[in-house]
């Protein structure tokens, strides 16, 4: 089949899937108001990869079928491959403002990862080695949107799963079959599920306990419309409104859900680890699959901080503080914060070399860098934002105000800025108070604050796991080293 266009995406949604949302079942995520507008802008960024203008840099011809697939999809073979699927990353980026966190992008780089290490889930059993391979082939030649989970629901995290109300909450294996395994219990955090064809389970990279056998230790995809698997919705923050109004959020709803397994069964041909606790939850701390990944997230972390900049720099504009000294310190905050990602991706991508597979990752010491710069960094550039728009952001009138012919001439004078009309200036500060202090945006500051994992425990362990012996011996033989002596008179 090949890459997709937005209407092939949507006919696949269009199935038996079983999602929740305000207590009703949702009986077509493509058209159900609350989720519509948010399935369709991912439809968009398949028509864009399909658009004449752009197909050579957004995809590239099958190794396999010689048709064009997903430039996301690449096994990188060089340096210049890696900047080919973060250029085909960032246009895609660009189009949604950075405001995807789970564009089908994001999983097409992790599958490609993992069957680039297809030697490490054969290790666990030869068959898996050959799922993942098989499966990774399948996403790409179907040009397939996948999200994925990989953290039991949050019941008492002062134990573990196992221990959490009997142990029937986390996702769990309840008997083998000669067909699959069956499975019950609950992951939570799939995000972009309801408008996803798969969903892929991984082992938590955390709080795990060893030994063979474990109820926990797997990894494995299956499709949304499963039997017996059902997606329970947070409240949608697409309320309905026009563009003008919620300008993301109108747009961009891409849904986080719990999902619930109720004796689901999983095929073996598309179990890729499984019995062995300590293997499976090594998998990402023993193989590069996390790096490509990290690879695009950064990209599109990259692309979020530059649209903040944009939006900030035309508020200070607007409103004609752009000349103030603190204020252009905020937005060279910005400006650096922008820039510090752009370097960190470029970084990584000059320090590229091989893996397994002959497939290049980029340098994941940079990128496990930058993973824990950004979840730092955006909720200070959502605080500038708040800061520079102040007290307009608390008082901004909704379209139907800004079109009542009653009130035009209001509009006009008691709203304009120093450089732009009113409805400009309104237009302007709804898009600021959608980044910065709507339901929308504040789902953006916890999505990136958590996205990749606990920020604190994620650097303390980037620093256990790092050689540091080079720094040791720096410092060593610096106070080795004899001064110069000055001549003998």
């Amino acid at each position: 089949m090949g890459a997709r266009n937005g209407a092939a995406y949507l006919a696949g949604l269009r199935d038996d899937r079983e999602v929740w949302l305000d207590g009703q079942r949702v009986a077509d995520v493509t058209r159900d108001p609350r989720l519509g507008r948010g399935v369709r802008s991912i439809a968009a960024l398949y028509d864009l990869q399909l658009d004449p203008c752009r197909i050579d840099s957004m995809t590239y011809l099958s190794p396999t079928s010689g048709e064009r697939v997903g430039l996301s999809h690449i096994e990188p073979r060089s340096i210049d491959d890696l900047v080919k699927r973060r250029n085909m990353v960032k246009t895609w980026s660009e189009w949604s403002a950075g405001m995807l966190g789970r564009s089908p992008d994001f999983l097409n780089t992790m599958v490609m990862g993992c069957a680039a290490n297809a030697d490490y889930f054969a290790h666990n059993d030869p068959a898996y080695g050959k799922n993942i391979q098989r499966y990774y082939k399948l996403v790409r030649e179907q040009d397939m949107c996948l999200t994925h989970t990989l953290v039991a629901p949050q019941v008492n995290r002062a134990v573990h799963p196992d221990q959490q109300a009997g142990g029937e909450v986390a996702l769990h294996v309840v008997k083998e079959t000669d067909a699959g395994l069956i499975l019950s219990g609950a992951r939570i955090l799939a995000t972009l599920a309801p408008a996803s064809d798969d969903l892929f389970v991984a082992p938590s990279p955390s709080r795990s306990y060893a030994g063979v056998g474990n109820p926990r230790a797997f990894a494995f995809s299956i499709p949304v419309a499963t039997a017996g698997l059902r997606m329970i919705c947070r409240e949608s923050f697409d309320y309905g409104r026009s563009s003008f109004d919620h300008p993301l959020g109108s747009r961009f709803e891409e849904m986080d859900c719990t999902a619930v397994f109720d004796n689901v069964l999983v095929p073996w041909e598309r179990v890729f680890l499984y019995g062995d606790q300590e293997y499976c939850q090594a998998l990402f701390r023993n193989t590069n699959c996390f790096t490509h990944f990290m690879h695009q997230f950064l990209t599109k972390n990259w692309v979020k901080a530059e649209f903040v900049l944009g939006v900030a720099m035309l508020i200070a504009e607007a409103i004609g503080i752009d000349q103030q000294l603190h204020v252009q310190r905020m937005l060279g905050e910005i400006l650096h914060a922008a820039l510090t990602l752009k370097a960190y991706v470029r970084a990584a991508e000059a320090d590229a070399a091989p893996g397994p597979g002959g497939v290049w990752a980029p340098d994941a010491e940079v990128l496990l860098t930058a993973r824990s710069y950004f979840p730092e960094m955006y909720p200070r550039l959502v605080e500038i934002l708040q800061i520079l728009g102040s007290s307009g952001l608390a008082n901004i009138p909704s379209e139907a105000s800004v079109e009542a012919p009653e009130l035009e001439e209001d509009i006009q004078r008691y709203f304009q800025g120093a450089a732009v009309d009113g409805k400009s200036r309104i237009r302007l500060f709804r898009l600021a108070w959608d980044i910065a202090c709507s339901s929308f945006g504040g789902r953006q500051v916890l999505y990136e604050r958590y996205f990749a994992g606990d920020f604190y425990r994620n650097v303390a362990t980037h620093y256990l796991n790092h050689d540091k012996q080079p720094y040791r011996e720096l410092v060593e033989a610096f106070l080795n080293r004899e001064p110069a002596k000055l001549p003998d008179d």
